[in-house]
């Protein structure tokens, strides 16, 4: 008991964040899709027909068209979308001095900060008000947030963090292909007009898609980030980063 308690005191406390990011936007978007259809917007995932003329397929985006569901939709969105920015900032910060090729680095941190881009667009930009800008939104989210999978996953195989690189690997691998593959499926069934099917589809691909960020919690823990701010007489701003064990791992 007691070496396990030593080993949460050494964890850093940002290990948390890419768990609760992922809980918060599952949750808001369950939310959602009950107010949804608490008021006849959709009809529910586990429906055997198709929808009505008063109700609509429970894709994400149609559930968070309509007020009052509309409202929270663009809350947690936006929140989200700040969320995975620091997300994404903290991951370049942890990698920088660690990979030999920096260009992976940083194509990570532009596709996953556009992805937090598209996911602003989608929740302040609803389907049936701006559906072009909404589409887009949705094009970089995904689309983009799929790339930054795979090439996370790749990183993380070959830096091997604290030894621990290979055995993330192999799960990150596995969601990014259960991404991709439920991404060609959404889009294949929406074409044929299979919309329960398609949001089905779509459902999971968001929620192993913030399953994928969670698992960042795995290398977070190592990792330390403080701001440190003087007044005008002293010494600028500085942003610090260090890591909480002196355990070096491989380089890229």
């Amino acid at each position: 008991m007691d070496r396990f308690e030593d080993r949460i005191k050494r964890c850093s406390p940002w290990a948390l964040l890419p768990p609760l990011f992922s809980a918060s936007v599952a949750a808001g978007l369950i939310a959602v899709y009950f107010v949804a259809i608490a008021h006849g917007k959709i009809v529910p995932l586990t429906s055997q027909y198709g929808p009505n003329k008063s109700a609509l397929p429970p894709y994400i985006s149609i559930a968070g068209n309509s007020p009052p569901a509309s409202c929270i939709f663009s809350q947690i969105m936006n929140l989200g979308a700040f969320a995975g920015l620091i997300i994404a900032v903290f991951r370049y910060l942890q990698l920088k001095n660690t990979l030999c090729k920096p260009c992976l680095n940083n194509i990570c941190l532009f596709t996953f900060s556009c992805s937090c881009f598209g996911m602003t667009l989608i929740g302040n930009f609803q389907l049936f008000v701006e559906e072009e800008i909404h589409n887009f939104g949705t094009f970089l989210t995904f689309g983009l947030g799929i790339v930054f999978c795979w090439i996370q996953s790749y990183i993380t195989l070959r830096v091997n963090l604290r030894k621990e690189g290979f055995r993330t690997s192999i799960l990150r691998f596995l969601l990014s292909g259960a991404i991709t593959i439920c991404f060609i499926l959404y889009s294949t069934l929406m074409s044929l007009g299979l919309h329960m099917h398609a949001a089905r589809g779509q459902w999971s691909l968001v929620m192993l898609f913030l399953i994928f960020i969670g698992t960042f919690c795995v290398e977070f823990r190592h990792s330390r980030m403080n701001l440190q701010v003087g007044d005008i007489s002293g010494e600028p701003v500085s942003l610090t980063f260090t890591e909480m064990s002196t355990h070096r791992s491989d380089s890229l």
